[in-house]
């Protein structure tokens, strides 16, 4: 009896991570973590990292990566680049992943990549002379036999005030949408650093994830705002210039799911139609752990445990 029960439990398991990477199924895990999982500092990371772990993800993208400021404080401590990489090392083991990469980040608001599989760096984008891309950007691909997925990884200027305006001059530049305007020239730049370098990218497979700070004109019903708002312009430039999809749109047929604590979808991931056809399935995730809940203490604008809902997408390669 016993044997049967250890059987039955061994095969119930295979279902699970084993089963689909046989499959050559992949997880991937996307998640804007707030300032490097500010909320995790208080358990060295345990609740974050065994609710990662239970998603038994392949590829982890992690936005805002960097730890930024004294545990439960608004103090702030920014970590070094060789700190982050190494607190990093030593929390994707405790789920299984080996494999760390860091985006390029002119400031302190990396992305961060850890993986089960080795990754190919393609591109790291911070910009040029004439667009400068704030929080940097990546451009990653994984090999998987003879398949090729390549994995943008971004997060735009937040703000609605231009970049680097003066403290006294944002109210102005609000009213003139400059904040706007930057991210939408951030986006053409990344896009045509990466899959508008291909040109036939529509049948290649590609993702595009990050937190884009704007909002698409596919949840108008919800927002309620006129056609030509430039709040739009980002996913405009993106839906009518690219060959990508707003995957979590298409799959819940156009209900409305916010990403943030708020009412809000800043959070995407695009992919070209070829990939599009291998994916099983794609959610934005509130659970228990993962729902935003503002501090209560209003310790600056923190939430736990972020002010961002993770995204969670599988594919077969």
């Amino acid at each position: 009896m016993r044997i049967l029960l250890f059987l039955l439990l061994a095969v119930l398991g295979m279902q699970s991570g084993e089963a689909r990477r046989a499959n050559r199924e992949v997880c991937l895990l996307y998640w804007n973590i707030q300032n490097g999982m500010w909320d995790g500092q208080t358990d060295d990371y345990q609740r974050f990292t065994t609710w990662v772990k239970a998603q038994e993800p392949d590829i982890c993208v992690w936005c805002e990566a960097q730890k930024l400021y004294v545990t439960n404080t608004a103090t702030s401590e920014v970590e070094s680049e060789e700190e982050c990489l190494a607190r990093w090392k030593r929390l994707a083991r405790r789920y299984g992943h080996e494999y760390v990469y860091l985006s390029a980040h002119p400031d302190h608001y990396p992305q961060l990549i850890t993986s089960r599989f080795p990754l190919e760096a393609e591109k790291l984008i911070s910009g040029n002379a004439d667009t400068i891309v704030c929080h940097g950007a990546s451009w990653y691909k994984l090999q998987r036999g003879r398949k090729t997925l390549n994995l943008v990884t971004l997060h735009t200027w937040p703000h609605a005030y231009g970049f680097k305006v003066p403290q006294d001059q944002r109210e102005a530049s609000r009213a003139r949408h400059e904040g706007d305007i930057f991210r939408s020239a951030e986006m053409e730049y990344i896009c045509k650093e990466t899959v508008l370098s291909h040109p036939h990218a529509q049948k290649e497979m590609w993702a595009m994830m990050g937190d884009f700070n704007s909002i698409s004109r596919l949840d108008n019903a919800t927002y309620q705002l006129p056609d030509s708002t430039t709040r739009f312009l980002v996913h405009n430039y993106i839906l009518d210039q690219t060959p990508y999809l707003d995957l979590i749109h298409d799959m819940r047929s156009g209900q409305f799911i916010s990403t943030t604590g708020g009412n809000s979808r800043i959070d995407f991931v695009y992919v070209t139609p070829a990939l599009r056809k291998r994916i099983r399935s794609a959610s934005v995730i509130r659970d228990t752990y993962t729902t935003p809940i503002r501090n209560p203490q209003k310790i600056s604008n923190f939430w736990h445990p972020s002010d961002h809902c993770p995204i969670l997408v599988h594919f077969k390669l």
